[in-house]
């Protein structure tokens, strides 16, 4: 009875972890990469995840960037505007460096820049 009573306590505990309550989110996440990270991305998104309280994941890109190869989480917190971006070394599984917040201004203006630059490309961005 006893062994029961753990056996479902642990159980109600892992299904209401912050996991559990993470909904679906946009991911960019490339094979080839991913054969490179020693870190999963389960154990990523629970680093992020505890990395900004009571934040949700919105997206999440597998990329090199700044020499890592590294999880990057777009987070949004309710009742927050903007987003909170974490990156997670994909071979340590550490946060690399802290938490970085954008307003919804800084997003747009990001996003107009990638827009704009991914136009200069050959083929335009495509």
């Amino acid at each position: 009875m006893f062994r029961s009573v753990i056996s479902f306590a642990v159980t109600l505990f892992a299904a209401t972890s912050l996991g559990a309550q993470q909904p679906p989110y946009k991911r960019h996440v490339p094979a080839a990469l991913l054969k490179q990270a020693k870190v999963s991305e389960s154990a990523a998104v629970q680093t992020a995840l505890h990395a900004v309280h009571g934040a949700r994941i919105d997206a999440l890109e597998l990329e090199h960037e700044d020499g890592h190869l590294q999880y990057s989480f777009d987070m949004k917190t309710p009742g927050r505007d903007g987003i909170d971006e974490v990156n997670v070394d994909a071979i340590t599984g550490k946060v690399i460096g802290k938490a970085q917040h954008e307003s919804a201004a800084d997003e747009r203006a990001e996003a107009a820049a990638e827009k704009k630059a991914a136009a200069r490309k050959p083929g335009g961005g495509r």
